[in-house]
């Protein structure tokens, strides 16, 4: 019992803090949507999405929420929100719901289903009526993720919360924070943002905070490369309309217990690297020896540190032996 005790108050001291991230690229959706009438809908992720966060705050009192929409021209937090002094005052003035719902679990929907229509209905997509596919700024969103998380944990818990987002709550005194990022891929790779996305991932590793991977189309090595330097899970959703069920099976438990379930093992992961000429993902390419950038064909002079290269010296031609010509004895 007493091991219990102290088993039992070790995890009322942490505090595990989930940012997601959804990708709500317009246009890869309503293709999707067209194509194909057996995929997951917008709509119908956006909801499976709520239950998965509403089931992450129901695991723990003191477990806290953040909420990215990441789209093809900006990324935007909406849960929680940047609230004003004014709201805050007047924060008991709010309509509780009548629906015998949770307050909390009621103002993180209203908060995604609001910020979800504003986004979606004031984006101007018609400069993208060409055939190729916007890509999401999935690098804007987790650099906003990585300095949600290191705010919080640098955060005296002594100092007003007024100017301070409000899932970043006092925390007491000798209490931790887990931090985690959850992304919910959609469209596929853009090569342009491989140096961003690494650039986050290596960040990542660096403040110990996990990033899992949820896909429902085709695989994302960039994300396959997060999940695996981080420490995180990588899926490939095989049936989309099952997204709720792999959520919460695989993505809900802490990184911290999943060594004890049964989850999908994990498969070969994409180490390409794009070359920093023409942003495409090369096999077998040139590398710089002093700024270690990546080429897919060899250049003198290297674009990122301009150190000059030396040209191996071609082989010395050697001068050909003449054929003496054969003559006959006696002339």
């Amino acid at each position: 019992m007493r091991i219990n005790q102290n088993f039992n108050m070790a995890d009322e001291n942490i505090s595990n803090l989930l940012v997601v991230i959804l990708d709500a690229n317009p246009v890869w959706w309503g293709r999707a949507g067209n194509e194909d009438q057996q995929r997951i809908s917008l709509t119908h992720c956006v909801d499976s999405l709520m239950v998965f966060c509403n089931a992450h705050l129901m695991m723990q009192h003191n477990n806290c929420l953040s909420f990215i929409i990441s789209h093809t021209s900006t990324s935007k937090f909406v849960f929680p929100k940047d609230d004003s002094g004014e709201e805050i005052s007047n924060n008991d003035q709010k309509e509780l719901p009548t629906d015998g719902k949770y307050e909390g679990f009621a103002e993180v929907n209203d908060a995604i289903i609001t910020e979800m229509k504003s986004l979606l209905s004031t984006e101007d997509l018609t400069d993208n009526q060409t055939t190729e596919l916007p890509p999401t700024l999935l690098a804007s969103a987790l650099t906003m993720a990585l300095c949600c998380i290191l705010i919080l944990k640098r955060i005296n818990p002594l100092t007003p919360r007024r100017d301070i987002h409000r899932a970043e709550k006092e925390c007491p005194v000798g209490q931790k924070i887990k931090s985690r990022i959850m992304v919910l891929k959609a469209a596929p790779d853009v090569s342009t943002q491989y140096m961003p996305i690494m650039n986050c991932i290596f960040a990542a590793q660096k403040s110990n905070t996990v990033i899992d991977a949820c896909v429902v189309d085709e695989h994302s090595g960039f994300l396959q490369q997060a999940a695996d330097i981080t420490g995180g899970m990588y899926l490939k959703v095989p049936q989309t309309l099952a997204l709720l069920q792999y959520l919460l099976w695989v993505f809900l438990p802490e990184p911290t217990v999943r060594d004890q379930l049964i989850l999908p093992s994990s498969m070969h992961i994409d180490y390409r690297a794009a070359c920093f000429c023409h942003r495409r993902l090369v096999d077998i390419g040139f590398v710089c020896s002093v700024c270690l950038s990546i080429y897919c064909q060899f250049i003198p002079v290297c674009l990122t540190c301009q150190t000059r290269f030396k040209l191996p010296a071609l082989p010395l031609a050697r001068p050909k032996k003449k054929k003496k010509e054969n003559t006959a004895p006696g002339k």
